[in-house]
């Protein structure tokens, strides 16, 4: 018997290639509007929807294939005798392919100055329809809703006369999934309306859609379950849009720590590296190449680096390779490798590398770090926030000691201010000569911050003479910026905004030391 197949689609890409294959293979073809255009103008025997049911296109085509015989032979069942009678009676033909895809309601609403009435005409209600009649029916019926399915399918009828059990219940769980994803954007849309028209920043309703990337073998701890998803259209330049080229799977662990590696990283447009250890930067550094840059953010902490995770914004080439190959590394990050540095590693087979393309146009400070904003599950509920990617200019800065800070110290409060933004709060970052100095990091306490990275230093060897400082929020009195003179800070930026500030201030200018205020904080909890 021949097959009977209705395609209806509004993305034709493929369809009359598909229809073609179809036609060749005997199939007979039912199709709406456009799609039944398409296809008998360049030949193609189609039968219209209307035509199959007896029932005109109605009300703009609001109305066209939410009828019993197209429903009737997407759900009827072959294996129940019953079903096959009610078919013969009402003299309805069993559809076995259905190619749908549906309007573009996502792309209707991102554009600017969509009007309610736009994204109302782009929610498609006849084409859902018929998907889920199909997908319910998949023991019977093949739906495609992707173009990138049609090849399998023509493969399979062209070897088998029909597609597998396998490939049918595939494309069911995908019409489903599809299916959930377009009345998400709806939901999403429509609940973010307020009474004036104007959208709200967070919907009334919130639907995510996340696609499983991999299981992973155990969660933060080995007794914990865990598995990666992604975005269902990720930002370009995200980690999940890397390639691990070599090296064991990746761990629940590995993949937040290499997060936080590479949002850092694209925050700087020189070459620059950092190394991460349990979600904090331990050492971050810039220079001439990838090689300069990972020896200066190793001498920070030489002891954290160990077993941590490392990220380039520039190529790793030979020379960059050679001194990373010298520690133990769990994940190595760049844009690229170079084929020397792909041999080396080849050795050490454990260490994962990622390939990871920096975003359209390269790196951009002022719109780096998660643009689609930030989640975070609490007891039964979730709390959401835009991105924290404000950027800071040079002339937003506000000097208030009486001593200037030089060109050279601003370069450096530049640099460790950005470096602090992504270290866990409370953070006190010491910097100098484009590189970190001491790295304080999540205390309870500023002033704990200010010692712990005042000590790390210490331990590196390396000096804290001159160097520049960053607070992540305010000194709630003077005693951490005492801490950071003793240490031999020269010039300090924090965001300012405390009620004793006139008091950190003039401990400052006590101190001899150039302070200016950014008036804006960056926690990361």
């Amino acid at each position: 018997m021949a097959l009977t197949a209705l395609l209806s689609v509004s993305d034709k890409t493929g369809i009359l290639e598909f229809a073609q294959a179809l036609h060749g293979l005997g199939a007979k073809l039912l199709s709406t509007g456009g799609t039944a255009k398409l296809l008998a103008d360049n030949g193609l025997p189609v039968t219209e929807v209307a035509e199959h049911t007896g029932f005109p296109e109605m009300m703009d085509g609001r109305v066209k294939t939410l009828h019993p015989k197209i429903h009737g032979g997407l759900l009827a069942r072959s294996d129940l005798p019953e079903h096959v009678a009610a078919m013969q009676q009402h003299g309805i033909t069993r559809i076995d392919i259905l190619a749908v895809n549906l309007y573009p309601f996502e792309a209707t609403v991102a554009k600017e100055g969509c009007t309610l009435e736009d994204a109302i005409e782009n929610i498609d209600i006849g084409g859902p329809a018929m998907v889920r009649s199909a997908a319910k029916n998949w023991k019977d019926v093949t739906v495609l809703t992707d173009a990138a399915q049609y090849a399998t399918v023509l493969e399979e009828l062209k070897s088998n006369g029909r597609t597998s059990d396998k490939t049918r219940f595939a494309c069911s769980v995908a019409a489903f999934n599809r299916i959930a994803q377009y009345d998400a954007a709806i939901s999403n849309y429509l609940s973010a309306l307020q009474e004036d028209g104007s959208k709200a920043e967070y919907p009334a309703q919130m639907n995510a859609t996340f696609v499983k990337v991999q299981d992973l073998r155990y969660g933060e701890n080995s007794h914990q379950t865990a598995a990666l998803y992604r975005d269902l259209y990720p930002a370009p330049g995200s980690l999940v849009t890397g390639k691990q080229l070599q090296g064991k799977e990746l761990s629940y662990n590995n993949i937040a720590d290499a997060d936080a590696a590479w949002e850092c990283v694209k925050s700087f447009e020189v070459p620059a590296c950092v190394i991460v250890k349990h979600a904090n930067p331990c050492g971050v550094a810039v220079a001439a190449n990838a090689a300069e840059a990972y020896a200066k953010a190793f001498k920070t902490d030489p002891t954290s680096a160990f077993g941590g995770i490392i990220a380039f914004n520039r190529e790793v080439d030979g020379a960059a390779a050679q001194l990373v190959s010298k520690q133990f590394v769990e994940v190595l990050m760049a844009p690229s490798f170079s084929a020397e540095a792909l041999e080396i590693f080849k050795g050490k087979v454990n260490v994962r590398l990622l390939q990871i393309a920096l975003p359209p146009g390269g790196p951009r400070p002022w719109d780096q770090g998660r643009n689609a904003g930030d989640s975070k599950r609490v007891g039964s509920g979730l709390l959401l926030q835009s991105a924290d990617n404000h950027f800071l200019k040079r002339e937003d800065l506000k000097v208030v000691t009486t001593l200037q800070p030089s060109a050279q110290q601003l370069d450096d409060l530049m640099f460790a201010w950005t470096v602090a933004q992504y270290v866990k709060s409370n953070a006190i970052v010491f910097c100098g000569g484009g590189m970190t100095l001491g790295v304080g990091a999540g205390q309870m306490s500023r002033l704990d911050s200010a010692r712990i990275a005042s000590i790390k230093a210490q331990h590196a060897g390396l000096t804290l003479q001159g160097s520049a400082v960053a607070s992540d929020a305010f000194f709630p009195f003077r005693d951490g910026l005492d801490v950071l003179a003793d240490a031999g800070a020269t010039c300090v930026i924090q965001p300012g905004g405390s009620v004793r500030d006139d008091e950190v201030i003039a401990a400052a200018n006590e101190r001899g030391i150039a302070m200016v205020l950014t008036g804006v904080r960056h926690f990361r909890h």
